[in-house]
């Protein structure tokens, strides 16, 4: 925990001169979602309030909004621990990635489409690869769901999401193959992004929703082994 605050009391500067507790869950969120704070942690109200320089309250009403966001969880005479998804959390959050991106697709209008940030996802991805960074690899698959979601032009979109894949960011970081749960998807977030190029909703929105269903299959299929059947899921 030492080593993890002392890389967070570097996150003080992005406070700036007016702190606030949205801006204190969002440090915490992405430190979250890096895997800085894995499932399962201990969120020490003292340690990390004193390395981002906030007070006690300011850092409460932050893990209280991350609570609402089902990134951390209360345990009664315990503290607030980093939450640990249960396997029908993973199937849920997949129901609404279905739901959410595959409207995007179908609501697309006309092209051509604004892809730039997809295409640099995907070579983010690949990049990635090349190096052996499996993780990472991980990071720019979000990133291309990210940016497949942002076509729709809608900040609360944007915002629906941002919370669902910070949340599938806990099920990633229990995995312990990342590179046979990532690497089938740099080839199909490719193919997805070659389909829209050419202007074919349709076939994109088919594309997405056999993607979507085969990759909760296999994410499910490791997260029941490695958190579902031990029991250690928490609501």
């Amino acid at each position: 925990m030492a080593e993890q605050l002392t890389g967070l009391a570097g996150d003080r500067a992005l406070l700036g001169r007016t702190s606030t507790a949205e801006r204190v869950s969002d440090i915490l969120r992405s430190r979250i979602a890096e895997g800085y704070f894995p499932p399962g942690t201990r969120l020490s109200e003292d340690g990390i309030g004193g390395a981002l320089g906030v007070s006690r309250n300011t850092l409460r009403e932050a893990f209280r909004l991350l609570t609402h966001e089902r990134l951390l969880v209360h345990e009664l005479n315990r503290g607030v621990f980093v939450r640990v998804l249960a396997v029908e959390d993973v199937e849920d959050i997949y129901r609404t990635r279905a739901l959410v991106e595959c409207a995007v697709v179908r609501g697309l209008g006309e092209p051509p489409y604004a892809l730039d940030g997809l295409a640099s996802a995907v070579t983010e991805g690949q990049v990635a690869a090349a190096e052996n960074d499996w993780k990472t690899v991980g990071t720019a698959n979000i990133h291309f769901h990210r940016e497949l979601v942002a076509l729709a032009g809608s900040e609360r979109t944007d915002e629906l999401m941002r919370s669902v894949f910070a949340e599938l960011r806990l099920a990633f970081h229990v995995v312990d193959d990342p590179r046979r749960l990532h690497e089938p998807y740099l080839v199909r977030n490719r193919q997805l992004l070659e389909v829209l190029r050419a202007g074919d909703r349709g076939e994109a929105e088919r594309l997405l929703a056999t993607y979507l269903a085969d990759s909760l299959e296999r994410v499910v299929e490791v997260y029941r082994r490695r958190v579902g059947e031990s029991g250690q899921g928490a609501g």
